[in-house]
């Protein structure tokens, strides 16, 4: 990518509007962002650390930029990886082509916990499983993007990408005015229209489409209720469907009200007491036998988390070549699977150098960052990862670009990575934008808003 004076071509137009705004203003402004965040209660929550749980995501008022050409070699790669992974996911409960080829060790699939025997020689509606997928990538190099992990289940923060949106184009509306920003605010739509394509083929009409939340003390219940209302469809509870005759039933003041199409926020385990967890209080009983009957679509489907398991993660590019018969667009940063004896030989080395995260972690937990830690903690995770090495994989720490970001009224960089939300029906759909993710600590490379992080807005320059 072209420079000038130090300056990536994208990020021409942000330093001017920086220089042109001065950064004084810029922190006052990103105070009064961070009110209005507050305000209208876009907070999330953190348990088991006493207190108040809920918290403000720090907002940094300077975008993430791509440029065109950027976009779409990340577009290209995203759509890929989305259809490598939903073709891996029809296969193990089916088939299992990729397994009998000696591609990907069949412990890894049916011994994986989210693995669910279940839906085997089950097919959803078009054969799609993860319908939102949210893939996490960093820049490593000029043009040179990488994938960190896939999230095939309930990937959140979409609700971030579009409220920083709004955010800035209110405070600075002469930026976006006819400007070179392709826009976001598109995605509800295109959601429910993924949604719709999915229902059952047993249904008439338009379809009826709910979004099925744990409640209000869920984590992520401001981004339910804000995605139901943008999509205009209703936010339910599990107390507000039932099954009957194999159908799923929504209660309303005007009767029941059949349902077609459930975009679920449970996890797998409790989403039905009768198939799943007997205690589950938040499951609609019956729900399973309605969804395998093709009364029902659930999405994402039960069972699409065995796709973003970090032990998986690793094959994604030769899945890639096995389903699709093509290279990959984006490559998968090296990682060491430490269930194998020579790959955990070379991890044991060099634990201060490597991250190393549990398989089946997420949100920032139960990592390892080897240069950021002490000799005691490299100890402790040593004997961890000795106790059972296929938990555990480890990764290079990685110079990740940075991005320029608001401290204390003036510039200075900071490390980011970005999760694009990859919608998948009939069709393939893509904004151009994504969550962008940002280290606020000096020298940090966790993202993770449970771990300090922040977000900013993406920009995707037109040409």
């Amino acid at each position: 990518m072209e420079e000038k004076d130090g300056v990536r071509a994208p990020y021409r137009r942000i330093a001017d509007w920086i220089e042109e705004t001065g950064t004084e203003l810029l922190g006052r402004r990103n105070d009064e962002a961070e009110a209005i965040f507050r305000k209208i209660g876009i907070t999330f929550a953190v348990y088991g650390e006493g207190g108040d749980p809920e918290r403000l995501i720090p907002f940094d008022l300077i975008p993430r930029a791509f440029s065109a050409a950027e976009w779409g070699q990340l577009d290209r790669g995203i759509r890929q990886r989305a259809r490598a992974l939903n073709a891996f996911l029809y296969d193990i409960y089916h088939r299992g082509e990729i397994i009998k080829a000696g591609i990907i060790p069949a412990r890894l699939v049916y011994c994986n916990s989210a693995f669910l025997p279940q839906m085997v020689g089950f097919a959803p509606p078009g054969r799609v499983y993860s319908h939102i997928v949210g893939i996490d990538i960093v820049r490593t190099g000029p043009g040179s993007f990488q994938v960190l992990e896939d999230n095939c289940r309930t990937p959140s923060g979409v609700s971030y990408m579009l409220e920083n949106r709004e955010i800035m184009a209110r405070m600075f509306p002469d930026v976006f005015s006819g400007g070179p920003v392709q826009p976001v605010d598109h995605y509800p739509d295109e959601l429910l229209r993924t949604l719709k394509e999915v229902a059952p083929a047993s249904g008439t009409g338009d379809p009826t489409v709910v979004l099925l939340t744990p409640g209000s003390l869920n984590s992520a219940y401001y981004e339910h209720s804000f995605l139901a209302d943008l999509m205009g469809i209703e936010l339910v509870e599990p107390q507000d469907l039932f099954v009957d005759d194999a159908k799923v039933w929504m209660r309303t003041t005007r009767g029941p009200q059949k349902v077609d199409v459930i975009y679920r926020r449970i996890d797998d385990d409790y989403i039905d007491p009768l198939t799943f967890r007997p205690d589950s209080m938040l499951g609609i009983a019956g729900l399973f036998d309605a969804y395998r009957a093709g009364n029902v679509n659930i999405c994402s489907a039960p069972g699409a988390g065995v796709a973003d398991d970090k032990a998986i993660y690793i094959y994604v590019p030769e899945m890639i070549r096995f389903y699709l018969g093509e290279e990959p667009v984006l490559e998968n940063i090296p990682t060491y699977q430490c269930g194998r004896e020579d790959e955990l030989a070379h991890v044991l080395d060099n634990l201060e150098e490597l991250v190393v995260k549990e398989v089946h972690g997420s949100g920032g937990y139960g990592m390892l960052i080897g240069p950021k830690s002490t000799k005691q903690e490299v100890a402790e995770y040593r004997k961890r990862i000795v106790a059972d090495p296929s938990e555990f994989i480890a990764q290079p720490t990685l110079d990740l670009s940075t991005a320029p970001t608001l401290q204390n009224n003036r510039v200075d960089g900071r490390h980011v990575d970005f999760r694009p939300f990859c919608l998948v029906g009939k069709n393939i759909r893509l904004v151009p934008g994504g969550l962008t993710r940002v280290a606020l600590k000096a020298g940090s490379l966790v993202v993770n808003s449970s771990q300090g992080g922040g977000v900013k807005d993406t920009w995707v320059l037109r040409e």
